[in-house]
C-alpha cells in the first residue's frame, strides 16, 4: 500500500518553509495528528521553538471534549505552551481582531468528513475571512477525506440557506480536502486571503479512508469511526427531526430509531434502490442522552456492504420519506435554533434547499428528485476542477 503523508507529517519531516520565521497561531483538535500520534501543537513548537503564540479549538474544542450542536467551549490555556486556548466555537464562531495581535499566520490541521453540513469547514472560513481582513496568512496543513474525491452527491446548497452548516453552494458530499475548500472558498466568495496549502503526497481522489492505511482519528466525539463517516452525508438529516441520530449509542449515525417505529412498516415503504450498497439490521437501543434519554428505542443500524455503490444521501431520504408516511401522527421536524440559526428551520439548514422535505412529505420520489439536481451538480463539479490538488 502506497505510503500516505499528510500535511502534518511533511511537516513532521521538516517542510516547513511555509511556517519559517513567523509567529503562528494553530487551529487544530485531538485528531490532529501525524502518522507517530505526535501532535500538530508539540511538532510545531519543537520544530519551531517559540513560534506558537495561540491555540484555536473548532466545535466540540480543542480537546474534543463537548458533545453535540450548540454546546459552547470556554476559552483556555495550555499551560505546557503557556499560550492561550481560544475556542472558536462560542459567542464568537471566527476569531476576534485581538486574537491575532501577536499572530502573523494562522496553521489549519483539522480532519474533515467529507460532508457539507460538518462544522470544521465553516471554522476555517471564519478564519480565512478575519485573515484576510487583518493582512495575516493562512496555511492548511491538508488531509485525506475519508469519503474520497471523485464522487459528489445531493442538491446544491442554495445561497438563501447559507450558514454555518452550509458555508458555501456546494452538494452535501463534495469530494473535496480542506485546503481545496479552502482554495475555492478564496476564490468562489472572494475571500482573497494570504493562502498557502502544505498537500498530501500520496493521496489520490479515488482512495476511500480504507486505501490510505491512515488510522482513523476521532475528529469529533459522535464520528468514531470511519464507517460512521460513511454514512453521515445522509444520517445527519435526523439532526432536524424527531427521530434519534444514534447520539447516546455507540455508533452514532449508523444507529437510528425513535419508540414509535414500526421497522417492518417502514422497511418495506423503501424502494429497491434505497438499499443499494447496504443492508438494514433492525435494532433496539436505549439512548444515554440526547433525543430520547432513557427510553427504548426501536430502530435500524445501517450496514454498508458496498461503499462504491452506497448512496449515503439518497438512502437516508428513502427512510425520512418512508418514516414521514408511516408516522405521520408522531414524527415531527424540529424547530430553531439549529447551529445559531435561529429562524429558519434545521432540516432546511440541514437539506439546503428549502422546499426538498416538504416535497418528499408529498410524495415526490427521491430517485426524480435526485435526477432534478444532476444539472447544478454538473456545474459544481466543473467548477470545483481549478481547486482541485490530486
Amino acid at each position: 500500500m502506497k505510503k500516505i503523508l499528510t500535511g502534518l507529517d511533511l511537516v513532521a519531516h521538516g517542510e516547513m518553509d511555509a511556517l519559517m520565521g513567523l509567529n503562528l497561531g494553530l487551529l487544530a483538535n485531538q485528531a490532529s495528528l501525524d502518522s507517530s500520534l505526535n501532535h500538530a501543537a508539540d511538532i510545531i513548537s519543537t520544530k519551531l521553538p517559540g513560534s506558537l503564540k495561540a491555540l484555536f479549538g473548532p466545535q466540540h474544542g480543542f480537546g474534543g471534549h463537548d458533545q453535540d450542536n450548540m454546546i459552547e467551549t470556554a476559552h483556555g490555556h495550555d499551560k505546557g505552551l503557556d499560550i492561550p486556548v481560544f475556542s472558536l466555537y462560542a459567542r464568537a464562531r471566527e476569531p476576534l481582531d485581538w486574537m491575532l495581535d501577536e499572530i502573523d499566520a494562522i496553521v489549519v490541521d483539522l480532519q474533515d468528513v467529507g460532508t457539507r453540513v460538518y462544522t470544521f469547514a465553516a471554522t476555517m472560513l471564519g478564519c480565512m475571512r478575519t485573515a484576510a481582513r487583518l493582512s495575516k496568512k493562512i496555511i492548511i496543513l491538508d488531509r485525506p477525506n475519508p469519503l474520497g474525491g471523485n464522487t459528489l452527491e445531493g442538491n446544491v446548497l442554495s445561497n438563501d440557506l447559507i450558514s454555518f452548516v452550509g458555508p458555501c453552494p456546494m452538494p452535501m458530499r463534495h469530494g473535496l480536502t480542506m485546503a481545496e475548500m479552502a482554495l475555492l472558498f478564496n476564490k468562489a466568495i472572494g475571500i482573497g486571503c494570504d493562502l498557502h496549502v502544505i498537500a498530501m503526497r500520496g493521496w489520490s481522489r479515488s482512495m476511500l479512508w480504507n486505501d490510505t492505511g491512515l488510522r482513523w482519528l476521532m475528529p469529533s466525539p459522535n464520528m468514531p469511526l470511519y464507517e460512521t463517516a460513511l454514512v453521515y452525508p445522509g444520517q445527519v438529516i435526523w439532526e432536524g427531526t424527531n427521530i434519534s441520530e444514534g447520539r447516546g449509542t455507540c455508533r452514532p449515525f449508523e444507529i437510528f430509531g425513535a419508540p414509535f417505529f414500526d421497522c417492518s412498516g417502514i422497511a418495506d415503504l423503501l424502494p429497491d434502490y434505497a438499499l443499494e450498497g447496504c443492508a438494514l439490521q433492525p435494532y433496539i437501543f436505549r439512548p444515554t442522552f440526547n433525543k430520547w434519554t432513557g427510553e427504548i428505542c426501536k430502530g435500524f443500524m445501517i450496514h454498508v456492504t458496498d461503499p462504491c455503490a452506497y448512496s449515503p444521501y439518497r438512502t437516508s431520504l428513502c427512510l425520512l420519506q418512508a418514516v414521514m408516511r408511516l408516522h405521520g401522527e408522531h414524527f415531527c421536524f424540529k424547530n430553531p435554533p439549529y447551529e445559531y440559526e435561529y429562524e429558519k428551520r434545521p432540516i432546511d439548514l440541514i437539506l439546503g434547499a428549502s422546499g426538498l422535505a416538504g416535497a418528499l412529505e408529498q410524495g415526490a420520489g427521491v430517485m426524480e428528485t435526485a435526477d432534478s439536481w444532476k444539472k447544478a451538480l454538473d456545474e459544481f463539479s466543473a467548477m470545483r476542477k481549478e481547486f482541485l490538488l490530486y
